[in-house]
């Protein structure tokens, strides 16, 4: 039985696209709708107003020919070159349109509101509405801010120097930094404030005497002029070092191996040298330069060990015979004083006698203490 009639509903939270023949016909609000259609040649486009989003490929016929109802039944954002919108949904921030974007939103339930933003010179996101947008946890929305917006964070005891379409701008305190992306190249490149070391580690070098040295240097430095330091090099660190390596290789490359070994401060001195005048200029206060290790090659170690213990053993020498001499001067003298003086000579002999009843236990004396003093005046003379 072929039915004459046709029944369409639209429920509260709808509306109906009417079409027949595949020819548009107009907008359907709530309700229910009934059309003669023994062929099926009318059809009805339901769309939930839940998703306010309205996108169908008809947007253009429908903005051209229904100019008055898409006013009434939908809101319109359509951006220019140079504007990003925020759209909101309910009060809350759901989406980020990109410029040159259009998009309808049906009016019904979800109140939607677009904040259009010119980008064209400010394109700098205010730092309550970067934190916003940057940590949303809305997953559509975080994935567009990932793509529309580019926000780095300065560390503590850091700045940031904020570089756009290659053109070095200001410096950035510490803190979060959002921008828009687009018609633009933003970099913010992050640079530490604090003492910084670095190491020349493990360097080979000939000596003037064709030595072969290993250094290990150590290095301590600040960035002062940091919007100076980024105009003139791209990449400090990288110069430091290498400064460092051509000054310690000046030093000691002019100089031989006991010159080194005598004056063991004029690497340190030199080097700091070098680097001062290689980076002054540069906004870098360099706060010391020492030397950690030289390492010497093992027959040269050797060699050094045997020269060491040869004048320790000089030395050893030099004072025995000078420390003998002074013994045979004292002895010498104390002669000439006991040779003219009876009176020294007996107090050299009692002190003689002392020394010998320490160790005796009991001593028996005949003759009295001239003969013992004669007695024991042989008893030398034996010994």
């Amino acid at each position: 039985m072929m039915t004459l009639w046709r029944k369409f509903v639209v429920r509260k939270n709808e509306r109906g696209l009417l079409f027949k023949d595949g020819d548009f016909q107009g907008f359907l609000e709530a309700g229910t709708y009934k059309y003669l259609d023994p062929f099926k040649k009318v059809t009805v486009e339901v769309c939930n107003l839940a998703k306010p989003e309205f996108d169908h490929a008809m947007i253009d016929f429908f903005l051209t020919k229904y100019a008055e109802e898409m006013q009434k039944y939908c809101v319109k954002v359509e951006l220019n070159n140079h504007q990003v919108a925020l759209i909101r949904k309910n009060g809350v921030i759901t989406d980020i349109l990109y410029p040159t974007a259009r998009q309808l939103y049906w009016k019904g339930f979800v109140t939607v509101e677009a904040e259009i933003i010119d980008i064209s010179e400010n394109y700098e996101i205010p730092k309550e509405k970067a934190a916003m947008l940057v940590y949303a946890k809305n997953a559509p929305l975080s994935s567009r801010v990932s793509t529309a917006i580019y926000s780095p964070i300065v560390p503590e005891y850091h700045v940031g120097v904020l570089t756009v379409d290659g053109q070095r701008l200001k410096l950035l305190n510490a803190g979060l930094y959002a921008y828009w992306t687009f018609n633009r190249r933003i970099a913010v490149d992050v640079i530490d404030t604090r003492l910084q070391e670095t190491e020349i580690a493990g360097q080979e070098i000939l000596t003037k005497d064709k030595v072969t040295l290993r250094i290990n240097l150590s290095a301590s430095y600040q960035i002062t002029d940091f919007l100076k330091l980024s105009l003139a090099l791209s990449k400090p660190i990288e110069f430091i070092y290498k400064e460092l390596q051509f000054g310690l290789r000046a030093v000691v490359g002019t100089r031989t191996l006991d010159e080194l070994l005598e004056n063991k401060t004029v690497i340190d001195e030199q080097v700091f040298a070098h680097i001062q005048t290689k980076t002054t200029d540069l906004g870098i206060v360099v706060h010391s330069v020492g030397v950690k290790d030289i390492i010497l090659p093992g027959d040269m170690k050797t060699i050094l060990s045997k020269v060491v213990e040869a004048e320790k053993v000089a030395q050893a020498n030099l004072i025995r015979r000078r420390e003998e001499t002074a013994a045979t001067r004292s002895l010498l003298n104390t002669a000439k004083v006991m040779e003219d003086n009876p009176t020294a000579l007996r107090l050299k002999e009692l002190e003689t006698l002392e020394k010998v009843t320490e160790k005796v236990g009991n001593i028996s004396v005949y003759g009295g203490l001239e003969g013992l003093l004669k007695e024991l005046v042989k008893i030398r003379g034996v010994l």
